[in-house]
């Protein structure tokens, strides 16, 4: 049987090496077997030297009998003209160690984040404006993209780390980097910090646990938006009408959960603008596209691929084969079907194994409701209003039955049976990158 793995994000600076060292010894006599995961950055001249003593440092560890296992990725890419350093190398850093954990198939990645670092956080986040879930700081533990990350540090001082790398005198690498005032962490650290310490020694304290608190009342959030959402938005966008319903902060808080389930930001001038200028027909810019308004509905609408691209697009796909819930990436189709689990009124998942995508060809039929007599597809589309940017993607077929329509939705005739493990299907158009 393969040893179970767990990873370790290790820089080689004197918190993930702290991390990684103690790791390590609670696997121990175990089966656990302890992935050190190194991202070769590229953006200092001293990335080489800090990648061999990483390597140096585990390999030391492994002939003492340690159960380690040095992973390196080097970064291929470099941050464009205008972008932020700090902002490139946290997504290309999680990034690697997402494709590293998932190549040595480790479920969890364990980061080295402390609470002086969750102080930090907040107040950065609070001196960028930031909301309830920006002051959360960063979560204890989250899975996103198939991986688990966790901050079994989080809770503990930095000057306990300090102490158990001095008392086991362990070797790390310090970063030049964090003295380059540039960066807002590093001014932060170095000329604000020492004086609020020495104004409020508790500050890291009580910041972590504003955080803390503000984790609580984000998540409340969230529940309250669902909630919301659930009335207010459905697959074709939002209902403006019944949006309106709600009160101010409910509003704004529906939308940002609505955008972020489209993949959309959410800064506070689209929000405020969006509930100043909703109301009849509209278009707002978007990533990728744009929010457009149209009969009672605020829709993301890509943005069109130029004939030139399209005529080297993939061939359209005309099989899918699904067997769980998630994204399914059509690129020949121009977009995504996004399969997700419900407990009912969804088509049953055993039907999802054998598809057959079609392009409309006149003379289907589909029908709307239980009850209700099947129509040609042209009726339906005009009797619920759907405009024709939502009526493009393929028609989904299992067994000859049509199931899934673009714009209209599950086919009724496939609803399944209570008690039959169920999903419902949504088709989401591809944004064009502005790469």
């Amino acid at each position: 049987m393969a040893p179970k793995r767990v990873a370790v994000a290790y820089s080689a600076g004197r918190d993930s090496t702290a991390l990684l060292h103690a790791t390590l010894h609670a696997a121990l006599g175990s089966d656990v077997e302890v992935l050190a995961l190194h991202v070769h950055h590229g953006l200092s001249p001293h990335a080489d030297a800090w990648l061999a003593h990483g390597r140096q440092q585990c390999a030391r560890w492994a002939r003492r009998g340690l159960p380690v296992r040095f992973v390196d990725h080097r970064l291929s890419d470099a941050p464009r003209g205008g972008d932020s350093i700090e902002a490139w190398a946290r997504q290309a850093r999680y990034d690697a160690l997402r494709t590293m954990a998932l190549a040595e198939q480790a479920g969890i990645v364990l980061l080295a984040h402390h609470r002086r670092d969750q102080a930090e956080t907040l107040l950065l986040q609070a001196l960028r404006g930031g909301g309830a879930a920006g002051l959360a700081g960063m979560p204890r533990r989250i899975e996103r993209d198939g991986v688990v990350w966790e901050r079994p540090w989080l809770d503990t001082p930095r000057e306990a780390i300090e102490a158990y790398v001095r008392r086991h005198r362990l070797r790390f690498i310090d970063d030049d980097s964090n003295a380059d005032e540039r960066f807002a962490r590093n001014r932060l650290r170095l000329a604000v910090w020492p004086a609020l310490i020495g104004a409020f020694p508790q500050a890291e304290a009580s910041l972590a646990q504003s955080a803390r608190w503000a984790q609580q009342a984000a998540a409340a959030l969230d529940e309250l938006a669902a909630i919301d959402l659930a009335r207010v938005a459905d697959a074709r966008g939002l209902i403006v009408g019944e949006w309106r319903t709600l009160s101010d902060a409910r509003q704004s808080n529906a939308l940002r959960a609505w955008l972020a389930s489209i993949d959309q930001p959410a800064p506070a001038s689209l929000v405020l603008r969006l509930q100043h200028e909703l109301g009849g027909q509209g278009a707002w810019p978007a990533v990728g596209g744009e929010l457009r308004a149209h009969r009672g509905r605020l829709a993301f609408v890509a943005s069109q691929v130029p004939r030139a691209e399209s005529l080297e697009s993939p061939e359209r796909e005309s099989t899918l084969s699904v067997r769980r819930a998630g994204r399914h990436a059509l690129p020949g189709w121009g977009g995504e079907l996004v399969v997700t689990r419900v407990k009912r009124d969804g088509i049953p998942l055993a039907w999802l194994g054998a598809l057959a995508l079609r392009a409309r060809e006149g003379g289907e039929r589909f029908q709307a409701g239980l009850g209700r007599p099947p129509r040609s597809l042209k009726k339906q589309y005009q009797a619920a209003e759907v405009p024709a940017w939502e009526r493009d993607g393929p028609l989904v077929y299992s067994g000859g039955q049509l199931l899934f329509v673009p714009g209209l939705g599950i086919d009724a005739r496939a609803i399944g049976l209570p008690g039959q493990p169920q999903v419902s299907l949504a088709w989401r158009r591809a944004a064009v990158s502005d790469a």
